[in-house]
């Protein structure tokens, strides 16, 4: 890490964690994005960045951004981040999903953390670039990035995934990962004082995959090679990058595991499934630690799902 940061860094405020509430899967035709909107006593994306971050003229309150906001983990991380009092961006395609993720958030103290929704297509690099330009515009710095934006796409055999379908699911989890992380990088490493934290949606499958499941699986393995190349490049800017692989979180994108999903075996099987919360808390744990300090490959899953040994 560069020496003249650590200082500036080491004075940042570190919100203690609270129990919330927990990313949205993309199947829906791509939409023209409305424009940011926002909540806690916040105006348009175009205000003055030092009072929204500010807080009892105390520090500024860290700003994290939280893509595939609109539902399951991304919603439930949103919340939890908001509870532990982080200003949250929520990201997603769907404008009023994302309004939804708000509302559920509750009312907000005008003092207290904020919440602004970007709509923002992962996969179109000057959209991504327009939701970290607003981020800046509006706080003035960015703290967190939780690079949650996924799909598990059409599950085919192998033989045959159409290239289409195989495109959508490369293009979402690691394409559109990899231009968020790119553009949290350089607001990162850019602003003062300089740094960071990128925590990545990883999954159990980047260790074991499920059958008919090639396109997911190797994004999400390709998402440990982003995860590792992102903490050696972030060294020297004092970017910390970890990993949360998920394995059953009750969200919408896991409803056939409790109706039965294919096994490795040929049998179908209902399959043991977690309150994404948990995963949630996990989150705000590792967003909260000191830059000096990283989980670099956390595994929260469904203690009894078919993931050890044989099952």
């Amino acid at each position: 890490m560069a020496e003249n940061t650590e200082p500036a860094r080491a004075a940042r405020t570190t919100p203690m964690a609270r129990a919330g509430q927990v990313g949205g899967t993309v199947t829906a035709p791509r939409p023209t994005l409305p424009a940011p909107t926002s909540r806690g006593g916040q105006s348009t994306q175009t205000a003055p960045a030092a009072p929204e971050a500010q807080h009892d003229g105390a520090a500024p309150r860290q700003v994290a951004v939280v893509t595939g906001a609109g539902s399951g983990i991304g919603r439930a991380v949103a919340h939890a981040l908001s509870a532990a009092g982080w200003t949250v961006v929520l990201a997603g395609r769907r404008a009023e999903a994302l309004a939804e993720t708000s509302r559920l958030a509750g009312p907000l103290d005008p003092d207290g953390p904020a919440i602004m929704t970007v709509p923002t297509d992962v996969t179109r690099p000057e959209q991504v670039d327009a939701l970290f330009a607003a981020v800046h515009e509006r706080f003035g710095q960015l703290d967190l990035l939780f690079n949650n934006a996924g799909t598990f796409g059409r599950p085919a055999p192998l033989e045959e995934l159409s290239y289409e379908d195989w495109r959508s699911v490369v293009d979402v989890n690691l394409t559109g990962s990899f231009l968020c992380a790119q553009a949290a990088f350089r607001a990162m490493k850019d602003q003062e004082p300089q740094g960071g934290r990128i925590i990545n949606n990883g999954s159990v499958s980047a260790h074991t995959p499920r059958p008919h499941s090639v396109a997911y699986t190797a994004t999400k393995h390709a998402m440990t090679g982003l995860t590792k190349s992102l903490s050696l490049d972030g060294r020297p800017y004092g970017i910390a990058c970890g990993q949360i692989d998920i394995g059953n979180a009750a969200t919408e994108m896991t409803g056939r595991m409790q109706t039965g999903i294919l096994q490795a075996n040929g049998q179908t099987a209902v399959e043991p499934v977690m309150d994404a919360a948990d995963v949630a808390r996990t989150v705000v744990h590792m967003a909260a630690l000191p830059l000096t300090a990283n989980v670099q490959f956390a595994t929260v899953m469904a203690t009894n799902m078919p993931y050890i040994g044989r099952g």
